[in-house]
């Protein structure tokens, strides 16, 4: 493509592309390659920068494969162009400010960090979104690994494991030393399932 005269940018947009389309979790690396190729494209510029570029292209080429991110993307952006979505459960609701306890938000919430592993059971998602999953890895590369960390995560935080984690026990309770706590309300790993999801919801899969 070089050779013929394509711009060398555009080479690495889609190498950049197919590291996130293609290659996926299979290895996480991947992205991490393109992109460097394409900054090092606009460091050093052609014709030194064409190693850097081959080097990409080997390193995506020969990189296990995976959709299963844009799968997941887009059966989420699917659910939220279906109208399907909900308010942010109380207990998960910003607590810093006055008048936040009188309407109950942030009762019952469970600090991850004073459970094991820092994960603990508690519903994440609005009730509609209740047993969700959108993201299924394959079993390539690292998916493989990453797809029994999401089945662990998944178990733990529906309340389906016999853990303390899922039974929502936490670390103090075992008489082991608990992380410095709060009322931080940061990004959710995965959805859930609050008690008394039906088997509908609890089995729904993307």
């Amino acid at each position: 493509m070089l050779e013929a005269g394509e711009d060398p940018r555009f080479v690495t947009r889609r190498m950049i592309i197919l590291a996130s389309e293609d290659v996926g979790l299979a290895e996480p690396g991947a992205l991490g390659v393109a992109v460097a190729a394409a900054q090092a494209l606009e460091t050093v510029g052609l014709p030194e920068a064409r190693l850097a570029l081959a080097q990409a292209v080997i390193h995506l080429a020969l990189a296990p494969k995976s959709n299963a991110v844009i799968r997941a993307v887009d059966a989420a952006v699917a659910d939220v162009r279906a109208g399907r979505g909900g308010p942010v459960p109380p207990h998960l609701r910003d607590t810093h400010y006055p008048g936040a306890s009188r309407l109950g938000h942030g009762s019952g919430y469970r600090y991850p960090h004073d459970y094991p592993g820092a994960v603990v059971g508690q519903q994440y998602a609005p009730d509609p979104l209740v047993g969700s999953s959108y993201y299924q890895p394959s079993e390539h590369g690292f998916e493989l690994r990453a797809g029994q960390r999401l089945a662990f995560l998944r178990e733990t935080l529906r309340g389906t494991g016999e853990s303390a984690a899922a039974r929502g026990e936490p670390a103090a309770a075992r008489g082991e030393p608990a992380a410095a706590g709060g009322e931080s309300t940061g990004a959710r790993a995965d959805v859930d399932e609050p008690s008394g999801a039906s088997d509908h919801e609890a089995g729904r899969a993307r």
